[in-house]
């Protein structure tokens, strides 16, 4: 009887799937065969003069253009969910056979519409991904290739460098389809009108956040010992012979470093690392050090290894000033002192930010916070940032809170005070209030049809072959090509 199923992204996000953040998560090795091996089995199991003796070899499930899938492909599917954390319980073989087919349509594609992934992003990725999995096998290179059945460092790159290219080539084909899809707001309109009242979606609890912040001010002569410090790098580099990489595992504060092989690689015309850093980098030759420079992080040097063309390969030597302990409590005092005067009616939160506040990003404009995902300042208390929500949750609309301190992205030490207003409840969808949620719920779904009729169009147009028991799938794409 047939194996009904609907495809994966009907049991994992198909959005999700489309997105790529930049960083690739670790994932199970899996290797495209290429058909000429499927042929060369096939033709020496039929020669009766060859010398090929019966083995169990790996059945073919599929193939996709220039791709194939194999049936271990599926299982390490199963492997790689199941590492990651997922219920696999009710997800069938025929779904994740769907899920592969799907990628390797996308990469076929991609290569026919000469979509490129460099060799550096790819190694990047690679050196990524081989930090992650040290990191799970406390640093045992021996156990891990053991683990993935590699005799050496070399094979285990070599592989994950087909593995992650091909990964990357299809994400890049997904992202193309939908690239420049717009929605109008009639369309926004009758999406909304079609959906029956009943079946309208309920929004969680919403309200607005704003902030002041107030920075422990870094003294200008620590300031300066840090930047001389950074100039006897260089020299000691220019003028003594100096290993700049030994300057950086010995000294250099960069945490995400080590993690990319004590190198970024830069693109010119993809923009990567802050303004002042791209700058520095990009004015360098090859050999040359640059002179120290600040950042939001810190104070650096920069050191240029490689150009080729667009793509700069660069190490830096990050220095973090330190704070006095006395600029630490004259920070922290200023604030309580400010959010007194809040209390006592003195003067409002909005003013107070406008005023004092270190952050220019919501400075002013009262210290408002704006949500990453809407680009609006009202905040879901379910979606929140669950340190942001643990920080207000108990505030009362217009109270504010004790000072709290943090660190930020560039570990800093930071004091800060929140308040919260316009609260609304959990409500049921509303078109005025909630346009910028039904908008997007609205794309979302013109994407998806769009991606479905890619799919059809390519599913035609694609050498495709489906064997074995993996016939008897259901599939909702046309992939037996009926």
């Amino acid at each position: 009887m047939p194996l009904k199923t609907r495809n994966l992204k009907f049991i994992i996000s198909l959005l999700s799937l489309l997105m790529f953040v930049g960083i690739i998560q670790a994932q199970e090795i899996i290797e495209d065969k290429p058909i000429e091996a499927e042929k060369e089995i096939e033709e020496k199991a039929n020669d009766s003069t060859s010398a090929f003796k019966p083995v169990k070899v790996d059945g073919v499930a599929g193939v996709v253009g220039d791709y194939i899938v194999l049936n271990s492909d599926i299982d390490k599917e199963f492997l790689q969910l199941q590492a990651s954390g997922v219920d696999t319980k009710n997800i069938t073989r025929c779904q994740l056979f769907g899920k592969l087919l799907e990628n390797k349509l996308y990469a076929h594609h991609a290569i026919q519409d000469s979509i490129l992934v460099s060799d550096a992003e790819v190694r990047n990725n690679v050196e990524y991904q081989i930090q992650q999995f040290l990191a799970q096998v406390n640093g045992d290179m021996d156990r891990l290739l053991s683990i993935y059945n590699k005799e050496s460092e070399e094979s285990l790159r070599d592989e994950m460098f087909k593995t992650n290219k091909d990964m990357m080539l299809s994400q890049r084909m997904q992202a193309k389809v939908i690239e420049e899809i717009e929605i109008t707001p009639e369309e926004v309109r009758q999406f909304f009108n079609k959906i029956p009242k009943e079946d309208r979606p309920n929004f969680g609890t919403e309200l607005k956040v704003a902030q002041i912040v107030v920075e422990p001010k870094v003294s200008e002569e620590e300031k300066q010992r840090v930047i001389n410090q950074l100039k006897q790098f260089k020299a000691d580099v220019e003028e003594n012979g100096a290993s700049f990489r030994s300057k950086v595992i010995l000294y250099g504060q960069d945490p995400g470093i080590k993690q990319s092989g004590y190198k970024y690689t830069l693109n010119r015309k993809k923009p990567r690392m802050v303004k002042e850093f791209r700058e520095a980098a990009f004015s360098l030759q090859e050999g040359e050090v640059s002179e120290p420079f600040e950042t939001d992080f810190g104070f650096h040097i920069v050191y240029c290894e490689k150009i080729r063309g667009q793509e700069y390969d660069v190490s830096h030597v990050l220095l973090i000033p330190e704070v006095s302990s006395e600029a630490v409590i004259e920070a922290k005092e200023k604030l309580e002192k400010v959010r007194q005067q809040i209390v006592d009616g003195e003067i409002t939160f909005a003013e107070a930010a406008k005023e004092i506040s270190d952050d220019s990003v919501t400075r002013l404009d009262g210290g408002q916070l704006i949500n990453p995902e809407t680009q609006d300042y009202n905040f879901e208390l379910t979606r929140m940032d669950p340190e942001l929500y643990s920080q207000i949750q108990d505030l009362k609309d217009g109270e504010v809170s004790q000072v709290v301190g943090e660190t930020d992205r560039s570990n800093k030490l930071k004091f800060k005070i929140l308040t919260v207003s316009d609260r609304v409840e959990d409500h049921e969808a509303d078109y005025a209030r909630d346009f910028l949620k039904i908008k997007e719920l609205a794309l979302n779904e013109k994407k998806i049809k769009a991606i479905e009729d890619w799919q059809a169009e390519k599913i035609d147009d694609t050498y495709i072959k489906i064997t074995g028991n993996m016939r008897a799938c259901e599939f909702s794409s046309n992939w037996l090509k009926k």
